[in-house]
C-alpha cells in the first residue's frame, strides 16, 4: 500500500472511530436529544445525532480547524459546517478560492467535494450552547493528534475561532501566548504556518464582526501561500 492509500484508509478508519465514540456522555445525550426533538423547520429530517466525522480531501494541503458541529447544522446533516449559516459563509469562501466544488453545503449527499482542503473540529459532538468543556475537548484531542499524523501534505492551517486555535496549538505543544489569536493573523514561525480567523458563527456574521469579504481574504491568503 502506498503512502497516499495508507493515509486515505487511515483517515477513513479514524472517522469511523470518531462516529462510534461515546466518551462524553453529556454531549452524546445532547446530540441525541436535539435529534429527537428537532427544530420545527426540519421536522421531516432524520437527524444524524452523533459525533460528526472530519471531511475533505485526504491529500489536502489546507487544514481547517473549527469549534464543534452546530446542533441543527452538522448534527442534523452529518457533515462538518453543513446545513447552517456558518457553513454558508465558509463554503462560499472555499469555493471562491478553489477549495470546494460548489458554494453551498446543504446535505451530506449534495455532491459537494473539497479540493486540497480538510475540515476538522476541536470537538466532534454538538455541545449545549456551543460550549464544550475542557474535559470534552481533551477527549477529542486523541482523534486530532492521530489526524495530524495521517494528513501528510498540510502546508497551511486556518484556525476558525479562539478555541479551534487553542486546540491546535495544544496538540502541537505550542503556547497560546506565543502565537496569539486575532483575525487574519499569519504565524509563519510555525511549520506549517497558521492563519487565524474569526469563526463564521451567526453571532459574528450577524453583527458584522466577520463579513464574507473578510473570510474570503483569509482563504485567498491561504491559497496564495499554498500555491506560491
Amino acid at each position: 500500500m502506498n503512502c497516499s492509500n495508507e493515509g486515505q484508509s487511515g483517515l477513513a478508519a479514524l472517522n469511523q472511530k470518531i462516529v462510534a465514540c461515546k466518551r462524553c456522555p453529556r454531549l452524546i445525550t445532547h446530540c441525541e436529544e436535539v435529534a429527537r426533538v428537532k427544530r420545527r423547520a426540519y421536522l421531516d429530517w432524520e437527524y444524524w445525532g452523533k459525533p460528526v466525522p472530519s471531511f475533505g480531501d485526504p491529500e489536502a494541503r489546507l487544514l481547517i480547524v473549527g469549534l464543534a458541529p452546530g446542533a441543527h447544522g452538522a448534527n442534523r446533516t452529518g457533515r462538518m459546517f453543513t446545513g447552517d449559516k456558518s457553513g454558508d459563509f465558509l463554503y462560499k469562501a472555499l469555493y471562491r478560492n478553489g477549495f470546494a466544488s460548489q458554494p453551498e453545503s446543504r446535505s451530506a449527499d449534495d455532491g459537494l467535494v473539497l479540493k486540497d482542503a480538510w475540515i476538522t473540529a476541536s470537538a466532534h459532538c454538538a455541545p449545549p450552547d456551543n460550549k464544550p468543556v475542557q474535559d470534552e475537548l481533551m477527549n477529542c484531542r486523541r482523534w486530532f493528534k492521530r489526524e495530524l499524523k495521517l494528513l501528510k501534505n498540510i502546508k497551511i492551517v486556518v484556525t476558525l475561532g479562539a478555541i479551534g486555535h487553542h486546540s491546535y496549538l495544544e496538540v502541537r505543544g505550542e503556547k497560546f501566548t506565543t502565537f496569539p489569536f486575532g483575525h487574519n493573523l499569519l504565524h509563519e514561525r510555525l511549520r506549517p504556518p497558521i492563519i487565524t480567523s474569526y469563526h463564521p458563527s451567526q453571532q459574528n456574521t450577524s453583527t458584522g464582526r466577520l463579513t464574507q469579504e473578510m473570510l474570503d481574504e483569509v482563504f485567498a491568503r491561504a491559497a496564495a501561500l499554498i500555491r506560491s
